[in-house]
């Protein structure tokens, strides 16, 4: 059942975003403690980002060395981000990013063109990666859900990539938080090294198979499923919210 879980998680993640619906539900419902079921949960997403971060660095979709800046800058957000959830309560996120992540589907539906074919980039790298890489990166970091949803945003609508590239571009940075945040949970013993190995395998599965399907189909294929994704997360939080006790 892990593997089965990981498998599905790592498809859908490869392709847009929100594995973590997924897999983190299965790991609370196995009977882990939720800090011990996060972090397994960033153990193996770890093997699924980097899995689809590789396949379509192959086949072209991204280009690593032209991501340094914004691996570097994902990797120190993250860290700092993991180090503040520690000391400061993120329910405010949790009613935030519901209403924000609405705002970017309904454009997205109403703006049917975008991400459909590559864009003139309206910020250079160096200013995108610094204001992205350091915000979303601390963003994953401190909290998480929807990550891989402004990610692929931001590459669009910012540096003017299809939805295909822009999914290849989001492993990448999404592989960069998810391998930060592991080191903190790792350091302080919350992986359950049994449960995340099954998945593990899993993901690498999937995603090695999402990540074909994205090259070989293209950014028709991934705006549907962006679309869902991002909806069944904004749907996640408002569950959250509306389940916690006032």
């Amino acid at each position: 059942m892990l593997f089965a879980a990981g498998f599905s998680a790592g498809l859908v993640d490869s392709i847009a975003g929100g594995g973590g619906i997924i897999s983190v539900p299965v790991l609370l419902n196995f009977g882990l403690p939720p800090q011990l079921a996060l972090g397994t949960n960033k153990f193996q997403s770890s093997f699924g980002s980097v899995a689809a971060s590789w396949r379509y660095a192959r086949r072209g979709l991204v280009e690593l060395r032209a991501c340094r800046l914004g691996i570097l800058l994902t990797l120190t957000g993250a860290l700092l981000g993991a180090w503040v959830v520690q000391h400061i309560e993120s329910q405010v996120l949790e009613k935030a990013i519901p209403v924000l992540l609405t705002v970017l589907v309904v454009y997205l539906v109403f703006q049917p063109q975008i991400g459909l074919e590559d864009r003139p980039a309206r910020l250079g790298p160096g200013v995108f990666y610094t204001v992205f890489g350091l915000g979303l990166g601390f963003y994953d970091g401190f909290f998480g859900p929807g990550t891989g949803s402004f990610w692929a945003i931001a590459f669009v609508l910012l540096c003017g990539h299809n939805l295909a590239r822009a999914t290849a571009h989001t492993k990448v940075m999404n592989a960069t938080s998810n391998l930060a945040s592991l080191a903190l949970f790792a350091t302080a013993g919350l992986v359950h090294l049994g449960a995340g190995l099954a998945m593990a395998a899993g993901q690498v599965a999937g995603a090695h198979l999402g990540a074909g399907l994205v090259v070989r189909k293209g950014a028709r294929f991934v705006r549907p499923a962006f679309l869902v994704m991002a909806g069944l997360t904004i749907l996640r939080l408002l569950w959250i919210n509306l389940a916690r006790p006032s």
